[in-house]
Order: C-alpha cells, then structure tokens, then sequence
C-alpha cells in the first residue's frame, strides 16, 4: 500500500482570498449581503431571554466573508456574565417549557421547522456569506439541519417509558424518562446551522432549555436561526445565544450548576477539556469530535467509483469536516492509474467564491486554516512526498 500525496490540494490554497476575488462574483455577494441585512431574520446580537442584547462591555468581534476578507457584520463580545445570565435565562424558562406535554413542544418545532423552509434561500446565501461553502452545498445544509427539527418534532411525541417485570408480585416497576435541565450547546463554524439543529432538536423535544454557543467566526446563522425560533413562537429563554470569548463561556457554562449538559462538536483538545471540566459538577457530557480517516483504495476498486468517492470524501466543504479523509492510501497494483485519475478529477474542480455558478470549492475558513494546510503540504514533501502533478495555477 502507498500513501498517496496529492498536492493539488494547494490548488485551493493559491486560489484563497485574493485568487477567488472576481468582479461579478464580488458583485454577488455584494447584492447578497445588502439583501439579507434588510432582511427580518438578520441579527447581530445576542439573545437571551427573549432579547437581543450587547455585550455588557460594548465589545465586539466582527464576522468576515472567508472568501474576501470583508467584514460582513459586528457581534457582541460575550463573556461570564453575559453566559451566566443566559443560564439563569434557560433555567426560569425550564420551569415552564418543561412542564408542557410533548404534543405542545412537537408544535413548536414544526412551526419552527416550517419557517426554518421558507426561508431556506435567505440561509443558504448567509451561510455560503459568512462560511464560504458554495450555494448549493449550502442550501443543502439547510434542508439538513432543518430535517432534525422535523424529527424530532416527531420524536418529541414519543418519549416512551418502560414497564420492567418486578421479581416480587406485589411491586410494579417503571421508567419515566424526564428533561435533565439547562444544556451548554457548543457547535462549530464548519456547519453553522446544522450543528444547532442537531443539538436544540432534541433538547427542546425532550423538555429541555438552552445556552448555545456557536462559533465567532459563523454567529449569523446561528442568530436567524434563533431569531426564526422566536417567530415559532417558541417562548423567550428557551433558546439563548451568547458568542464572543470562547474559554469565558465554556467555563461558565462548565461551572454552572445549573447547567446539567455539555453538548460539543469540534476539535478533541477542547471536547477533552469540556469532559475534564464537567466532571466538577456532574454534568452529562456528549462529545462529537475530531476523526482522523483514511480512504482505503484496494487493487480491486472500480476507478471511477474510487476517484468520486475520495473526491467526496476529501473535499466536501473544502475538507473542512470531521469525518474528511485525512489520508489517501492506495493498494500498489492501482496506485498509478488512481493517482492520474484522481489528479485530473482535482484539477476540474471549479475554485471560487460559494456565489459564483459552478463553483465546488470554497474558500478555507480564515488564514489559519490555510496556513494550516501549507504545512501539511511542507511536512508531507520533508517525508518524501511526490507531486503528482504541477499546481495549474502556477
């Protein structure tokens, strides 16, 4: 077996930024960005209690379009007690949301599933705005995402209990499943709506309140999200945003005892850390974190069924997901006639801004992913990788 070093991932890396920066396709995202900002489900603030707030210290980040550098919008800064009072927010909120039978909260999470399709085109252009990923694999993660709050919608309905045979005659013996209470949602930027819905889709069902945390370098999906909750009807406290200082968050998520469970998806240093924190106050923990696979290409392998499936394996979201091949190692009877098909099939990818009609590949998420992959690409050539074909931007 051979492991296969295909540099033509620099052919995304010298297309980054500048490269993808086209007249028209500027004029897109230009139109784009005007459009949803008059938009009703555009938000810049945080959300707690049902309101759209500052951070306490006026601070802010701001939020840029990875395909151009500019600065789409400015979000509060938030830190411990921004966090906190969102804690004391779904806390309050418990008492009652949890209290309504399934049948009401499966209601809710329709109307919120229903306005999540209408305006799916409006999600679609903000996430490929302020993550990159072309339009339509956008507008795919949409139709994702909002596919969890309609199951469990329906789930919600059917959070049975259990009967268990008792081994004396005169005792009866049963399980009631229960909402263990607030949830700490950390998600992250690579799917900036789907990871939500993931995550409040059950919780919500269940009887369960809020605090969500998403990435401060893809917060406006998360806010419309939010703000599309509201306008389900969906009562203030419930569902509550904070961005802003990541450690301060997750810490005052993590020492709150209010706070019953830590939900993450992102890397394995940092699901490492929430697990370690959590133990403090005996927090359920759920973890999604970061793979590290292989694509495996025997001698036996239809060609094309082997280059279409590492293509979709390797480059889905610009190789920006957990669960991309990190690693490409072909049986030696194969190896040749795979690595000049696979190098052609890289070569037609369309690089561009997620706009722009035909495009595959996005641009990487910031400087310090490319950066990132400029020394994968050094470490692999120290080890005596091989180009497998010159850069064709060269």
């Amino acid at each position: 077996m051979r492991v296969l070093q295909v540099l033509e991932v620099s052919k995304i890396l010298t297309s980054h930024l500048s490269r993808t920066h086209r007249p028209s396709a500027s004029r897109q995202m230009s139109t784009a960005a005007s459009s949803l900002k008059k938009s009703p489900i555009f938000r810049t603030l945080g959300l707690i209690g049902g309101k759209w707030i500052d951070a306490y210290d006026a601070k802010t980040i701001q939020v840029n379009n990875p395909s151009t550098g500019e600065i789409i919008a400015e979000v509060p800064f938030m830190g411990t007690l921004e966090t906190n009072d969102a804690i004391s927010s779904a806390s309050d909120a418990f008492n009652s949301w949890s209290k309504l039978t399934a049948a009401e909260r499966s209601k809710y999470l329709r109307k919120w599933y229903d306005l999540i399709m209408a305006h799916k085109e409006e999600l679609g252009q903000l996430i490929t705005l302020e993550q990159g990923k072309p339009l339509k694999e956008a507008l795919g993660e949409v139709n994702y995402g909002a596919s969890f709050i309609e199951f469990f919608a329906e789930e919600a309905k059917r959070i049975y209990g259990d009967i268990i045979p008792a081994t004396l005659g005169d005792r009866r013996l049963f399980v009631l499943k229960q909402p263990v209470g607030v949830v700490g949602a950390i998600t992250p930027w690579n799917f900036p709506l789907a990871m939500i819905t993931r995550k409040v889709g059950p919780a919500l069902a269940c009887g369960c309140t809020v605090v969500v945390k998403p990435s401060e370098l893809t917060p406006l999906t998360a806010l419309a999200t939010a703000e599309l909750a509201l306008q389900a009807g969906i009562p203030p406290g419930v569902i509550n945003v904070v961005m802003g200082n990541a450690t301060k968050i997750g810490d005052a998520l993590l020492a709150s005892t209010q706070v019953r469970k830590i939900t993450f998806t992102g890397s394995t240093a940092v699901g490492k850390k929430l697990m370690a924190g959590a133990a403090e106050t005996v927090k359920r923990v759920s973890l999604e974190l970061g793979g590290n696979a292989p694509c495996i290409v025997f001698d036996d392998a239809d060609l094309d069924v082997a280059v279409k499936g590492t293509l979709a394996a390797k480059f889905r979201n610009s190789g920006q997901t957990c669960v991309c091949a990190n690693r490409v190692i072909v049986q030696e009877g194969i190896y040749e006639k795979f690595a000049e098909a696979f190098s052609k099939a890289v070569q037609n990818l369309q690089v561009g801004d997620g706009f722009t009609e035909g495009v595959v590949q996005g641009p990487l998420i910031n400087e310090a992913a490319v950066q990132k992959v400029e020394t994968f690409i050094q470490d692999a050539m120290s080890k005596r990788g091989v180009h497998v074909d010159e850069d064709p931007w060269q």
